[in-house]
């Protein structure tokens, strides 16, 4: 699994016109899903996720985490995270997961994600074209592969 986060000070996503899911401050979580991925992958990155320091203390030193400031978590689901661009000018998906393999995998990280930081993910719509719209803080934007 490869995530990318950003801190947020606000993010929504749209689906035909109509939000389908929006936090205030927190962070945005896109999730990319492949073949040999697991539970075990998605155990990791929730645990960490919940518990990344990024966001800043009162001495402003990036201390706290999203878990500490009991703050909100958007996760969007985003295959073109395993594109591969090496060859010629269009990306291949061949490393993403299928949907069938990929869509539970992604539900399961959101439910552990919820349970670690004690409140529900707002997500986005798995398969869906989606419009997301980011106000970045910081901007603050990492990449972490399980």
């Amino acid at each position: 699994m490869r995530v990318v986060i950003q801190r947020v000070t606000s993010a929504k996503v749209l689906v035909a016109g109509e939000i389908v899911g929006q936090i205030g401050p927190g962070l945005l979580v896109f999730l990319g899903i492949t073949h040999n991925d697991s539970v075990k992958d998605a155990e990791y990155l929730a645990e960490k996720i919940a518990h990344l320091r990024v966001f800043q203390d009162e001495a402003g030193k990036m201390n706290k985490s999203v878990r500490d400031l009991d703050l909100e978590v958007l996760v969007v689901s985003q295959f073109t995270l395993y594109g591969n661009c090496k060859n010629g000018r269009r990306p291949d998906f061949i490393a993403a997961a299928p949907p069938k393999i990929a869509e539970p995998l992604y539900l399961h990280f959101v439910d552990l994600l919820s349970k670690r930081i004690e409140k529900p993910c707002a997500t986005g719509s798995f398969g869906a074209k989606m419009e997301v719209h980011i106000v970045n803080d910081g901007p603050v934007t990492l990449v972490i592969d399980s």
